[in-house]
């Protein structure tokens, strides 16, 4: 992340670390040694106990976060002003030095810290336009995308197409799921996991999903626990965006009833990435499909829980070898 320099830099990065521009919400961004690290969106809490503002520290802690950003998307100051001031008091009881605190409300932003009333009016200052900001040109120089106007278009992004719903689809699709109780189980787990490299490897190539009977096969295998965790696995940091590419798209088709596997694949790289909110959103996608799918569930409370996405890095990596030792011996 580049470095912050004013409360406008702070403001246009929101959106690209959170993905969407936030509104009635709580926003903290963690610091160490300067460098920009988890970010966090909460709903703006409204008359919640201090254990909930020492929770949201806990992650922060965590994250051997050594100072943070506060930022309150809100419909006045009086509504922000209590969250803020709770927030940064949890904050600091965990030794974490809090640098600035912003209301955003109404098309205009206020810091609570700064009492020069020429930068700092009473009436706030506008909030600028992220289109023409530094932060903005050096996010698309990058390669990254523009964030969401809102949530609900974070939300769209990964809905699924019309053609997901098609019977013919769903029918081939159909073909190549996986009972528990095949005889074969084990070849056709072989099928699934050598169907989830090919179709990567289409991607890497530039056809995507061009293959429609492997894009069959890789969606029907997966709704084997081991060709899933194979899959959940088979990234790594030369192949990632390869996979990203392939998983968002095959979240999109997914028929009914195949959802949750991708979904929740989906939503394990989006948190890695540091899309916190896109990967709960593929959650919501996958339990939809499938409330009781127990590895959706998983993710919820590891993701709610804070874990660094490094760690859960490091778990995945460390499974996919015994996973790869299952399927192929």
């Amino acid at each position: 992340m580049t470095t912050l320099t004013s409360p406008h830099d702070l403001l246009a990065a929101v959106p690209f670390l959170i993905g969407y521009h936030p509104e009635n919400s709580l926003v903290l961004v963690a610091l160490s040694d300067d460098a920009i690290g988890m970010a966090m969106r909460v709903d703006l809490p409204r008359d919640v106990a201090a254990e909930s503002f020492d929770l949201l520290a806990s992650h922060f802690q965590r994250e051997s976060a050594d100072g943070a950003f506060l930022i309150a998307y809100a419909q006045s100051i009086d509504e922000a002003e209590p969250v803020l001031i709770n927030t940064s008091a949890a904050l600091m009881r965990v030794g974490i030095a809090i640098r600035e605190t912003l209301v955003v409300s109404d098309g205009r932003y206020r810091s609570l810290m700064c009492t020069d009333s020429e930068c700092c009016p009473p009436g706030g200052n506008l909030v600028p336009d992220i289109d023409s900001s530094r932060i903005a040109a050096e996010h698309v120089i990058a390669g990254h995308p523009m964030p969401f106007a809102s949530v609900a278009g974070l939300v769209q992004s990964i809905a699924a197409l019309p053609s997901a719903g098609d019977q013919e689809w769903l029918a081939q699709v159909a073909q190549f799921a996986v009972s528990p109780d095949d005889v074969d189980l084990n070849q056709l787990q072989r099928d699934g996991a050598t169907a989830v490299i090919d179709l990567a490897g289409e991607y890497q190539a530039g056809r995507g999903a061009e293959d429609r009977e492997l894009v069959a096969r890789v969606i029907g295998r997966l709704s084997d626990i081991q060709v899933r965790d194979f899959a959940l696995g088979s990234h790594n940091d030369e192949t990632t965006n390869f996979y990203w590419a392939m998983w968002r798209e095959l979240l999109l088709i997914a028929p009914a009833g195949y959802v949750a596997p991708i979904a929740s694949i989906f939503a394990a790289l989006a948190y890695e990435r540091g899309e916190g909110a896109l990967a709960h959103k593929a959650l919501d996608r996958a339990l939809v499909d499938d409330e009781r799918y127990s590895l959706a569930l998983l993710l919820r409370r590891v993701f709610t829980a804070g874990w660094p996405p490094q760690s859960f890095t490091a778990m995945r990596a460390e499974l996919h070898p015994k996973v790869v030792a299952g399927i192929f011996g």
